[in-house]
């Protein structure tokens, strides 16, 4: 039956059932900010920047639960990506707001900015003075990153169906990388071992790098962005002026590590015990394959040039898995290397880790399928009437699979391209505090915003922060963040007329 409104779908949509769960969400929202509440008192910082966002929270979200109170329980996959991409921004809005009111960021593109960085675990920051922040404020940081980096609405599908609310769509919308491996028919208990997953890796952190000597604030918020795949720390410094701990650097290389495998997969290994399948997976094996070549390659041209081997292979292997996993946390500044190095880096922060991570970036179980499609079509080049299957971990690739990997790879280049464009454009600071600002560094701003990894190159690299950038360069990275971290589709296709039809 057509709508007055010619078979649009706005008023088709469960407009009372997504106001229902971004309700529940602002009630955990209100949560985590109340446990930053908790450091204030532990370290007398008062009420002022957190009291008036845990308000805000509850009220709208008991707004929003009353609103939804007769929504029923039918979810349209429109409804799921309608509720992943509003969740984000309203996230964002309201997590910005304690950075407002304490005035440690007095602007909202900064504001916005430095919140959409946490949540989408990118880790670009624009606070040049970390160390005077309130802890409270620190607290924030890591924690926006460590709900972010396993997915807000993924973290919190585990606990919707208490609420009477479906969450198989929340995670199609989600998750929207090529391939899906469940290790349970019900979401919501995946998810729930997955994030067991999670918060055990983010336990043995803290715990290896408080016996590592740091303290205890420092090592939890450590380890939550490094599990979190982030990079928000708690000092100004990098890691290696801030500590001078090599066991340090090597210990978080380590969960930097295991953190940019899929979670599904460690789950799965762990329960089942079987390490060499594990080791052949494809994407796995990708994954530390890149890793070994990268790290052998700068650590042959560093050792060249300072003589030092052991240093060379630790900022070597911390670096590439850092950009790789797309953490961001540094121990030099790797800007100053060889020119020769910067494809190398730029590329494994364009590959990413694993999907099903914590990671940002292309993924490399899409680099795996890639390869898979270039080997076969020179074997079609060969043989034209062969038929030959694109196969992954011994399983046959669908062919909706492959064109939405295409898909996914015109519209990442695109984005990739088009931001560094825009960048270049009105990206130069208005303070001329760098005036030499040039498409290198634009394309390196949009390719560290779009793969969620933090630094990016050239000046914006990890000894500087991106407070000079422009404030409509600073929304225009807070948006390739969100795309980004999404996995560009969920956002993208709410800008379709097609989304919005009846049909």
């Amino acid at each position: 039956m057509d709508t007055p409104f010619g078979g649009w779908v706005l008023f088709m949509v469960n407009w009372r059932l997504i106001v229902k769960i971004l309700g529940i969400l602002l009630q955990i929202e209100a949560g985590l900010m109340i446990l930053c509440q908790i450091v204030a008192f532990i370290y007398g910082e008062g009420v002022k920047a957190f009291s008036l966002p845990i308000l805000l929270a509850v009220v709208l979200g008991c707004i929003g639960m009353f609103l939804g109170n007769k929504a029923g329980k039918t979810m349209g996959r429109k409804d799921g990506y309608i509720v992943v991409s509003v969740t984000w921004v309203v996230f964002t809005l309201i997590g910005m707001l304690p950075f407002i009111l304490d005035g440690s960021i007095p602007d909202v593109s900064s504001a916005f900015f430095e919140t959409m960085s946490g949540f989408t675990s990118t880790g670009a920051t624009i606070i040049d003075d970390i160390d005077s922040m309130p802890r409270c404020l620190l607290f924030w940081r890591s924690l926006t990153q460590w709900i972010g980096g396993i997915g807000i609405v993924f973290f919190t599908i585990a606990i919707l169906p208490a609420f009477g609310v479906g969450e198989v769509k929340l995670f199609a919308a989600e998750s929207t990388g090529p391939l899906h491996d469940k290790v349970h028919p019900r979401i919501s208990v995946a998810a729930k071992w997955i994030g067991s997953v999670y918060v055990a890796l983010t336990i043995l952190c803290i715990i290896s790098l408080m016996l590592c000597g740091m303290n205890t604030f420092d090592a939890i918020n450590y380890s939550m962005c490094t599990t979190a795949t982030g990079g928000y720390g708690t000092h100004s410094a990098m890691l290696h002026e801030a500590f001078n701990s090599p066991v340090t650097e090597y210990v978080l290389t380590f969960f930097m590590f295991i953190s940019g495998i899929n979670y599904t997969l460690i789950y799965y290994t762990i329960l089942k015990g079987k390490i060499k399948q594990f080791l052949r997976d494809a994407e796995v094996r990708c994954f530390y394959l890149i890793v070994i070549g990268a790290t052998l390659v700068c650590t042959i041209f560093l050792a060249l040039e300072n003589h030092d081997l052991e240093l060379s292979f630790r900022e070597s292997i911390f670096t590439v898995v850092s950009l790789q996993t797309t953490t961001g946390l540094a121990t030099c500044d790797y800007t100053l290397w060889p020119v020769q190095l910067m494809p190398i880096l730029l590329f494994v922060m364009f590959a990413g880790a694993c999907s099903g991570s914590t990671s940002g970036g292309f993924k490399c179980v899409r680099l795996s399928i890639i390869y898979r499609i270039l080997k076969n079509e020179f074997t079609r080049i060969l043989h034209p009437r062969a038929v030959i299957p694109v196969r992954l971990n011994g399983g046959v690739v669908p062919q909706s699979v492959v064109q939405t990997l295409l898909c996914f790879i015109t519209l990442f280049v695109l984005g990739l391209f088009g931001g560094a464009f825009v960048l270049a454009l009105f990206g130069v600071d208005p303070n001329d505090v760098h005036p030499n600002f040039d498409y290198y560094e634009a394309f390196g701003i949009a390719m560290s915003s779009i793969s969620n990894v933090g630094p990016g190159m050239g000046y914006y690299g990890p000894a500087h922060t991106w407070m000079i950038l422009n404030p409509y360069a600073k929304w225009v990275c807070s948006f390739l963040m969100l795309i980004g971290r999404l996995e560009i589709f969920p956002i993208i296709i709410l800008f379709t007329r097609s989304f919005w039809k009846k049909n």
